[in-house]
């Protein structure tokens, strides 16, 4: 999410995302991001949120999970986690719309062997349902929590579904292509909110912030 498997970030989620919220809002967007490879909830709680220099952001993404899951973090810290990452960041952005992004799709991942897939897999996805938990009566803090199948994906875009590699670069991380598509789904699901839409008719320059776990 933070980048792995393509060479600069505009090849990646972020130029996407950037690319799709620029066009659909009609305004210029500048971006940050904050990440540290392996990084649970917590963590980013505790070593990335204090490093965080901007003091005002008009839109804030946040990729979260896979780490959770390798380390087979429980539900009920993981949303503890959860809701200490949205208080501290509402607390020092007051009124910026949270956005997370949906779940690392590990079912799908090639590297990993079924029973991988099957545990770490599944427990992602209660992961995910805790999250929707947590987020859907915040105010201002929103969550995709469409599950990412490529099945779907190829059909939606007319791709091969036979071959899973052109959708990672290493079995694990996406590849350009999936950057790609993620990035424009996740980008035009931050549009459609009421929130977004009316940043896109006041404002010309957009500041996306990023907080990423790789």
């Amino acid at each position: 999410m933070a980048g792995v498997g393509v060479d600069y970030h505009k090849n990646g989620f972020t130029g996407s995302l950037s690319n799709t919220l620029s066009i659909n809002l009609k305004s210029n967007i500048n971006w940050r991001v904050y990440a540290r490879s392996g990084y649970t909830v917590a963590q980013v709680c505790k070593k990335i949120i204090p490093k965080i220099e901007e003091t005002s952001t008009d839109i804030i993404v946040i990729g979260m999970g896979g780490n959770d899951a390798f380390t087979l973090n429980s539900p009920k810290k993981w949303a503890d986690a959860i809701e200490n990452l949205i208080n501290l960041l509402q607390d020092r952005f007051p009124g910026t719309p949270l956005f997370f992004t949906n779940m690392p799709p590990i079912k799908e991942f090639p590297a990993f062997t079924k029973p991988i897939k099957f545990v770490i897999g599944n427990l992602v996805e209660i992961l995910g349902e805790r999250l929707q938990d947590v987020t859907q009566d915040r105010k201002n803090v929103f969550y995709y929590n469409e599950v990412i199948t490529l099945k779907k994906w190829s059909k939606q875009h007319s791709l091969s579904n036979n071959n899973s590699k052109i959708y990672f670069s290493d079995g694990v991380h996406p590849s350009e292509l999936t950057y790609k598509v993620w990035g424009e789904e996740m980008g035009n699901f931050i549009t459609k909110k009421s929130q977004v839409k009316y940043l896109g008719l006041y404002i010309k320059q957009c500041y996306l912030l990023l907080v990423y776990r790789t």
